[in-house]
């Protein structure tokens, strides 16, 4: 063995390696050699470099140390499985931790296990919440403006505005208002637009002049005789079911837009919008009726709206009108009449006789001086749009008044949740327009899908912007409807068993609703829904506007409901046949009273009823029979109370009540019922036979015997004049 020095390290050399192995290896002496030769190398190749051991080195066999320390230092093993099952890393100075074990002494039982059934747990869904937060936004709002109104953070903005496609913006970067808003959507809240008037030219504008009251209260002809035409000859039944918008010059030179509004109680909604775009409201009411249940609903919507009110008392020509009478009903409502200290102003007025029409005219412009109307002229128009319908030649046509700003035929616009270039805009007499003027009314065509009345109408700059707002609208409005149902589903609470025992059969029907305009497919739908009663649900699983077509039908076919058509042309005769061989009911109608008094009738004939016991008929015991001492294959002794049925009638599969002067001694199942030896199953009045109640051996001459048979009582449709219409069960 011999010592030398490299780079300052000691190095062992250790020769004729294959005689100190000695391994013995069948093959003879070569094969020995070879095996020798193979297995020093592997030693070799097998050594460790150590942290711990860098001043001791060891090289094998007859290698340089320069060759050695240029090869990979890996750790190998070349040992058993038995050997490397022991603990190797203890060799190396490496102890692993004992695993500890913990023996936990078992609770001596005492008492026999008890056997109850299995509870599983309840899971407590974290269902998220509708988002409820409105942000205002604005036209050069910055990140950071926008990460505080949102409360996201401003890096979580800058990623969703990359999405969107937008350069990544440092935090005081203004925003286009359409930008804000796809944002704010990615975010979950829901957004109101504010537009400065700063820089724009500013002028007076006409007033919004909104009509409502009560059905029937003449809101219609008073605007007939102001503009001289005859509207309500032209609504079904004489009755207005539309929202009507135009402009009407007055004998002063004014301009004034006037809304016409729906009084039915099935029209709230319309009234509500009506109420929402308006400056102005006439509460029209009758001198000869006084106030009515809509003429008050009238009145809370334009309080809400914070809308002041000018009352028109209509009718003052008829022999029973009492205008005084309607003026103390309307004090006593909290409205502040001018003659009682208040700042409302009242007008008599007769819509037939062409009376007061100028002091009508007179409130309304002395109001509107008041309030200082004025809206800016340029820049992006602000529109509402009052009603929408789907014409068969022209699409979708979107009925608004533009609220400021111009709107011009060719911009590319946003209404609810549809986009579309505006193709055409027409006023109220059907006449083409380049543009509208704030408080002009007009209609707009050009809409890629049917929008929803009470929709604002947003300009966009390009029709690229124009796609992504309104995909962006769906699928926040598709996201709100689904955590919506997912939120009513979790509040439903599990009933109790009282409430299990009197619970009442519900059976369910399901209606599809079609209209001529999109504001009457609202109403109608709603006041449908409201006729849910303890016995029927009314689903009305689709809505449409225009007329019935196949797929309509298909999808009555596969819920087995029913179609409602309201003031839409008939369907074709193969649609209307294809119904009637499938047993599917069509309700068409063009007045709103007709449609829910025949879907009132549906929803009766509908409903299971709630059971009942009722007495079918008496009989009177004249006599009673005994027969004893009968076989075992004939039955134990009976007793037979022969009668004489004195009302209604008495059937043998009915519940027999023994009233022994007028109080119920047994009560059981009808075992026998006979006239003249023959068995039947009912008898009449005035005729004899002869009843045994099962295991009743106590008549005597005298009692009565009731017939008792179980009924199902049908609720009822109940339609009152003031046009409420409910089910009773």
């Amino acid at each position: 063995m011999a010592w030398r020095r490299v780079s300052g390290r000691k190095v062992t050399y250790i020769a004729n390696l294959e005689n100190a192995l000695a391994i013995p290896v069948p093959g003879g002496a070569l094969a020995s050699r070879s095996y020798s030769n193979h297995a020093s190398r592997s030693i070799i190749e097998s050594e460790i470099w150590m942290s711990g051991s860098l001043d001791k080195l060891q090289f094998l066999g007859g290698l340089s140390p320069k060759a050695l320390t240029r090869r990979p230092l890996v750790r190998h093993f070349h040992a058993s499985l038995q050997l490397l099952a022991k603990k190797k890393d203890e060799s190396f100075g490496l102890k692993t931790a004992r695993r500890e074990k913990y023996y936990v002494k078992k609770a001596g039982k005492t008492q026999p296990p008890v056997d109850a059934p299995y509870v599983p747990p309840t899971v407590k869904k974290n269902i998220k919440q509708v988002p409820d937060k409105t942000i205002d936004i604005f036209e050069g709002i910055t990140v950071a403006e926008l990460s505080k109104c949102t409360g996201k953070s401003i890096h979580a903005l800058q990623d969703i505005l990359i999405n969107v496609g937008e350069r990544a913006c440092s935090e005081f970067d203004s925003l286009s208002i359409d930008v804000a808003e796809l944002v704010a959507i990615e975010v979950g809240v829901h957004v109101k637009r504010l537009h400065s008037n700063e820089g724009s030219e500013i002028l007076p504008r006409p007033p919004v002049v909104t009509v409502m009251g009560h059905v029937d209260h003449g809101k219609t002809s008073l605007l007939d005789a102001l503009r001289q035409t005859s509207l309500a000859a032209k609504e079904a039944g004489g009755i207005t079911q539309h929202v009507g918008a135009f402009v009407v010059s007055m004998q002063s030179g004014a301009y004034i837009t006037f809304l016409d509004t729906p009084g039915h109680a099935a029209f709230s909604a319309m009234r509500a919008r009506g109420a929402a775009v308006t400056d102005i409201v006439v509460l029209v009411v009758a001198a000869d009726d006084g106030v009515m249940p809509q003429t008050l609903e009238a009145m809370s919507h334009a309080v809400a709206a914070k809308v002041p009110i000018v009352v028109a008392i209509n009718k003052c020509d008829k022999p029973g009108a009492n205008p005084e009478r309607v003026k103390v009903q309307l004090a006593s409502e909290g409205l502040g009449l001018e003659e009682m200290g208040g700042d409302i102003q009242v007008i008599e007025v007769s819509a037939k006789q062409n009376t007061g029409l100028d002091s009508l005219e007179e409130a309304l412009l002395l109001q509107a001086e008041m309030m200082e109307l004025k809206a800016r002229v340029d820049g992006p128009a602000q529109a509402y749009v009052v009603e929408a319908r789907l014409d068969k030649g022209r699409g979708p046509l979107a009925t608004a008044i533009v609220k400021a700003g111009t709107l011009v035929c060719g911009q590319y616009v946003v209404v609810g949740v549809e986009w579309g270039r505006i193709r055409a805009l027409r006023n109220m007499i059907g006449k083409l327009t380049e543009k509208a003027n704030p408080a002009m009314p007009v209609e707009i065509e050009g809409l890629k899908g049917l929008p929803m009345a009470g929709d604002d109408i947003v300009v966009v700059e390009s029709e690229e912007r124009a796609r992504m707002l309104s995909a962006g609208r769906k699928k926040k409005l598709e996201r709100d409807r689904l955590l919506k149902i997912e939120q009513e589903r979790s509040e439903i609470a599990l009933p109790s068993e009282e409430e299990e025992t009197e619970k009442v059969e519900m059976v369910e029907l399901p209606i599809i609703v079609k209209a001529d305009v999109q504001g009457t497919v609202q109403a109608v739908t709603d006041t449908l829904r409201s006729l849910t009663s303890p016995q029927v649900l009314v689903n009305v699983v689709h809505v449409g506007v225009g007329p019935i077509s196949q797929s309509d039908l298909d999808l009555a076919k596969a819920c087995k409901g029913c179609i409602v058509g309201f003031n839409i042309r008939s369907p074709p005769s193969s649609i209307t046949r294809e119904a009637k061989q499938a047993d599917i009911k069509l309700v068409l109608h063009s007045i709103i009273y007709n449609l829910l008094n025949e879907v009132g009738a549906l929803i009766v004939e509908k409903a299971p009823g709630t059971p009942e016991i009722q007495v079918a008929g008496e009989a009177q015991v004249l006599s009673i029979f005994e027969i004893t001492g009968r076989s075992k294959a004939k039955g134990a002794d009976v007793k037979i109370a022969g009668c004489k049925v004195i009302t209604g009638h008495v059937a043998k599969s009915s519940t027999m009540r023994l009233l022994r002067s007028g109080e119920v001694v047994f009560e059981g199942t009808c075992a026998s019922l006979k006239h003249d030896k023959q068995d039947v199953e009912k008898v009449l009045k005035g005729i004899e036979c002869g009843v045994v109640i099962q295991d009743c051996f106590e008549f005597q001459i005298g009692d009565v015997i009731q017939c008792l048979e179980e009924i199902r009582r049908k609720p009822t449709f109940i339609s009152s004049n003031n046009g409420v219409f409910r089910i009773e069960c």
